[in-house]
């Protein structure tokens, strides 16, 4: 009997420590979850407010801004409820450097990549809407993330590129300056009168108001080739219309030599056969 009361007698104790638990931890439990609940949607609706606010103003810098600013106050969050739940705060944190410090040696390259956005963001060598030349792809950017930057290719691919190869690798920014130079090459017979085909070339640069007369336009034998006299034509242009202009010029020089008689040479070879007896 005295063994029965004694078990009793502890499995009351056992409950009644459990219930002085629950009712210790339980509220604080609670109001963790509800404080983790309201600080996420606190949080996403200050990273939208940033990024509906910045956007207009400064897209290039507004995604990268904004994912920062969601990471930093998500951790300070956990914290914030790990610390309400009991967890000891300075043990938490040197958890998370301890944990920090193990991701960071894994991830080296996604911090460099977090390192190259910086660098991106604070020297600008482009921004988005820019059409850039870069890892072999061309494209315009579309956003610069914490760790990427996505370009959108005008075959409407989506590249995907680390920061850290865009930061220290070179580029070629297109978008820089409002106005290019257009280079074109055009090739001649030898026999074919040089004055003429520079002429001809002239006129068509005239009747298109897409050439910019200032800078004046170019036109000069560039080079005397194996079968051809080359003729260089370099006319400037916006930006916006180097490339139309160049197709449209490839097509008029080509129909104009024809109606001159000016000829346009290709590479042949003439092979005679000797028969032997």
């Amino acid at each position: 009997m005295e063994d029965l009361f004694g078990a009793e007698g502890g499995a009351s104790a056992l409950m009644d420590q459990a219930m002085a638990l629950i009712m210790t931890y339980a509220p604080k439990v609670v109001l963790a979850i509800v404080t983790l609940i309201v600080g996420l949607w606190l949080i996403n609706r200050l990273v939208g407010v940033l990024d509906s606010k910045l956007g207009k103003k400064d897209p290039t810098l507004n995604k990268f801004l904004c994912g920062l600013v969601s990471a930093i106050l998500k951790i300070l969050l956990l914290i914030s409820v790990a610390s309400m739940v009991g967890i000891a705060t300075t043990s938490f944190i040197a958890i998370i450097g301890a944990a920090g410090l193990a991701v960071g040696l894994a991830l080296q390259g996604s911090l460099a990549n977090f390192a190259g956005g910086v660098l991106i963001l604070i020297f600008k060598p482009f921004k988005v809407g820019d059409v850039i030349e870069a890892q072999g792809y061309l494209g315009s950017v579309r956003e610069i993330s914490i760790l990427y930057t996505l370009i959108d290719t005008f075959d409407n691919r989506r590249i995907i590129i680390p920061n850290g190869q865009l930061a220290n690798a070179s580029l070629t920014n297109m978008s820089i300056y409002d106005t290019r130079r257009c280079d074109m090459s055009f090739g001649i017979g030898y026999g074919d009168d040089i004055d003429k085909a520079k002429a001809v070339c002239k006129r068509l640069i005239e009747e298109d108001e897409r050439a910019m007369k200032d800078p004046e336009p170019l036109i000069v034998v560039g080079a005397l080739g194996e079968s051809s006299v080359d003729l260089t034509v370099r006319v400037w242009t916006k930006a916006g219309d180097l490339w139309p202009f160049y197709w449209d010029m490839q097509e008029k020089v080509k129909k104009a030599f024809d109606a001159e008689g000016i000829s346009i040479p290709f590479p042949q070879r003439d092979v005679h056969m000797v028969k032997s007896d």
